[in-house]
């Protein structure tokens, strides 16, 4: 059967090896990989004044191509606009696949969230989005992604057969407690940017609503709950033992059936995912409060925030062989856990980016210097450079996310410098960002059309350039 894990790896790695020759034939002259500016998708000038801002600040120029190529490309490429009961609306598919994940759709927008206020027309984008995402979680709260016809059967082949409810407009239904967190986090911080009340209506609530219910009812007090997913793969990660996954002892944390990489949790209790939960159901009282006046709902998303923390705090940490505490990727309740991490956020390695803890706490710094060695079977060095992979795409591939997310936290410009260097060696001679990259070959790559790394790697540029323009020289 083919499966989005076989048909991107295999479709890419051959993109990869077939593009590859014109593109090395003039590699110096640093031509625009942009679409014409009649074929772009979605056109912003705060964005384009954005882009010649920044990259007036890049001495390298490869660099500087690399980022005018990486950053616009979810607004050129991916954004589909348009109006829904009289409201905006936005879709916003991955790249190569032709659906919106919450996930990556919520991070894709992230880059040009500080542009908001200077281009109603940005702005318009980020409150469709808001409101698509809110039907779509009222459509199906356990579902990872979505059709654009709401009424539309899956046109994903690798999810015809699942055994799962699937309902019209959803296009997988992985249950992924982070698909979920993103929402909120794209509606918290688009209203700490504008405090425009607007996108947060009666339908919104309802779907926030629905995320605080559905993180209840993941909690398993009272029996397994709704969700069962079985999927037929040669891939164990591609499916659920028995449809719930590995047995748990109820202990407050949120169960989740599938990583951030779509891959199935070995033990469902996953830290970074509970963490991030926590984090941003707390962002959720701020715009239940401020945005709506709605006290109860603060309350209750507050109350599961203290619920699940007090459980990570007893439950989420480990201690490794050679005597460091650190966070554990995933655990059981039992007191079994696993330490490894994966390169998809949340991670453990990118909890400071995403807010969940200080970049100097020293929990959170053991554990990322363990994620970035050999205490993670997941961290891979090779000729190619040295990052951290996961299991979606198999042994020895990098992923640049793992890259970019550690340079967003680094405090030592060495370390920084060196992930641009890497970074800047693996995009294959294409100018992008890829899903991952062979660690002794990076014209071995995954997925030549991946706009959330694309956009990730420009949100670091940015921000470089606004905090150390020395390392872009």
């Amino acid at each position: 059967m083919t499966t989005r894990r076989t048909l991107l790896k295999n479709g890419a790695l051959l993109t990869a090896a077939i593009a590859s020759p014109p593109v090395l034939a003039q590699p110096a002259s640093f031509a625009s990989k942009r679409p014409a500016a009649a074929a772009r998708r979605f056109s912003s000038p705060a964005v384009e004044r954005e882009i010649a801002r920044v990259s007036a600040r890049i001495a390298d120029p490869e660099l500087r191509w690399m980022f005018a190529n990486c950053y616009p490309n979810t607004l050129d490429t991916t954004v589909r606009t348009g109006t829904v009961d009289g409201q905006p609306d936005a879709f916003v598919i991955t790249g190569d696949i032709p659906c919106l994940w919450l996930r990556d759709s919520a991070a894709q927008l992230r880059p040009y969230l500080h542009l908001v206020k200077s281009d109603p027309k940005l702005a318009t984008l980020f409150r469709g989005l808001i409101a698509r995402q809110a039907r779509s979680i009222l459509i199906d709260p356990y579902a990872n992604a979505f059709m654009e016809d709401p009424t539309a059967k899956s046109n994903l082949e690798w999810s015809q057969a699942d055994r799962t409810t699937m309902k019209p407009g959803v296009a997988e239904r992985k249950w992924e407690i982070d698909s979920l967190c993103y929402a909120l986090r794209l509606a918290h911080d688009y209203w700490s940017t504008t405090r425009d009340k607007r996108p947060f209506d009666a339908r919104w609530a309802e779907s926030a609503r629905a995320i605080v219910r559905t993180f209840r009812e993941q909690q398993r007090k009272d029996g397994p709950g709704p969700y069962q997913f079985q999927r037929n793969s040669t891939q164990p990660t591609e499916t659920l033992l028995w449809g719930q996954g590995n047995p748990t002892r109820p202990v407050g944390l949120i169960h989740s059936g599938f990583r951030p990489s779509d891959d199935a949790c070995l033990f469902p209790f996953l830290i970074p995912s509970n963490l991030f939960a926590v984090t941003t159901l707390r962002e959720l009282a701020v715009v239940a409060r401020g945005a709506r006046g709605d006290a109860e709902l603060a309350a209750d998303a507050t109350a599961l925030a203290d619920e699940v923390a007090a459980a990570l705090a007893a439950h989420g940490t480990m201690t490794l062989k050679d005597g460091r505490r650190v966070w554990a990727y995933e655990v059981d309740g039992f007191g079994n856990a696993i330490f490894m991490d994966d390169a998809n956020v949340p991670s453990l390695s990118g909890l400071a980016f995403l807010g969940c803890v200080s970049p100097t706490d020293p929990l959170w710094r053991a554990t990322h210097d363990a994620a970035w060695s050999d205490a993670n079977p997941w961290f891979f060095r090779g000729p190619a450079g040295e990052g951290i992979g996961g299991p979606h795409v198999g042994l020895g591939h990098i992923w640049p996310m793992s890259l970019i997310v550690r340079a967003f936290s680094a405090t030592d410009d060495a370390v920084i410098r060196q992930c641009l260097t890497t970074l800047k060696a693996t995009h294959g001679d294409t100018g992008f960002i890829h899903e991952s990259f062979d660690r002794n070959d990076p014209k071995k790559f995954t997925r030549d059309w991946f706009a959330w790394a694309n956009g990730l790697f420009g949100q670091l540029i940015v921000h470089l350039a606004d905090t150390r323009p020395h390392l872009l020289g």
